[in-house]
């Protein structure tokens, strides 16, 4: 099963200056906010390929975000830098159901956009 998702990286960073903080706390792990803070501040780029890889696994899913958060999904990289997904809660609960055994991501963004795509592997 294939997901793809593409996002403006500014759509982010609007949404964190209309809502603050509390739009980072109901997307993002504090692992991935702290992955995604450099200096006192946020890396909108890396945020938005963050939120579009979430967007791509739950596609994948063939269910979108429903029954499940945002947070289930949770961008993470290796000591090489290479991404990968853990799952928690209502999202690892249906990767069983659907004997889903890997997830593989790839992840690009440019100035502009970010973009991701996840295939999962039974």
């Amino acid at each position: 099963m294939i997901g793809v998702d593409i996002i403006e990286i500014n759509r982010i960073e609007n949404a964190f200056k209309l809502q603050g903080q509390k739009f980072l706390d109901r997307i993002y792990t504090s692992q991935e906010l702290e992955y995604c803070r450099y200096a006192g501040k946020y890396n909108f780029a890396s945020l938005a390929v963050r939120f579009a890889a979430k967007e791509a696994v739950a596609k994948a899913f063939g269910t979108g975000v429903r029954g499940f958060t945002w947070m289930d999904i949770e961008v993470i990289k290796d000591n090489l830098g290479k991404p990968s997904v853990l799952l928690h809660g209502k999202a690892k609960e249906l990767a069983s159901q659907q004997k889903i055994k890997h997830i593989h991501i790839s992840l690009s963004h440019n100035h502009h956009s970010a973009v991701a795509s996840a295939f999962l592997e039974k």
